[in-house]
């Protein structure tokens, strides 16, 4: 019901209650419509237009990707002149969450309609995480003691356990 016409109802309330006498349910209906104009008042400084808030997205969009150009750039750099790859892959990691630049992907992700809600829902389980990093653990085990066929069966098996999972939670979600 468009506000005018609550406010011209509850008036027409108010001078019914007048006209029977009844000065309690007159003044309860006064301080009704008292709030209900006020919830509608005009507020005094005006809205940021859309087309701001829209450029001010997309600027941090523009940051964001230049961020990850940049990290990468700096990555391939560092390997060319040969920093350690543990150092690199640890600097990148620290950069990535100090800048929220994963959340950032996962926002991208998210965005794609369905399915992207979906894989990061199920990306972000930990049970996929637990899996994974134990494969890495018996990998690393496994090649030391020179089963390093074996291994990679072993993780092939493993990824096409966690693809199944995340493909049979996602068909799972749809139907």
């Amino acid at each position: 019901m468009p506000p005018q016409f609550t406010a011209e109802w509850l008036s027409g309330r108010q001078s019914e209650a007048q006209a029977a006498g009844d000065n309690v349910r007159a003044t309860t209906i006064a301080s009704l419509i008292d709030s209900w104009n006020a919830s509608f008042a005009k507020p005094s400084e005006p809205a940021p237009s859309a087309m701001a808030a829209g450029w001010k997205r997309w600027k941090n969009i523009l940051l964001m990707l230049f961020f990850w150009a940049l990290m990468i750039e700096g990555a391939r750099l560092a390997l060319f002149y040969g920093v350690d790859q543990r150092a690199v892959a640890a600097g990148l990691l620290l950069a990535a969450l100090a800048s929220h630049a994963f959340a950032f992907v996962v926002g991208i992700v998210t965005v794609v309609p369905v399915v992207g809600p979906l894989l990061v829902k199920v990306l972000s389980i930990p049970i996929i995480w637990l899996l994974n990093s134990i494969g890495y653990l018996v990998s690393i085990v496994a090649i030391k003691r020179g089963y390093s066929k074996d291994v990679m069966t072993y993780r092939g098996m493993t990824m096409a356990l966690i693809t199944g999972i995340v493909l049979g939670y996602i068909i799972g979600k749809l139907i």
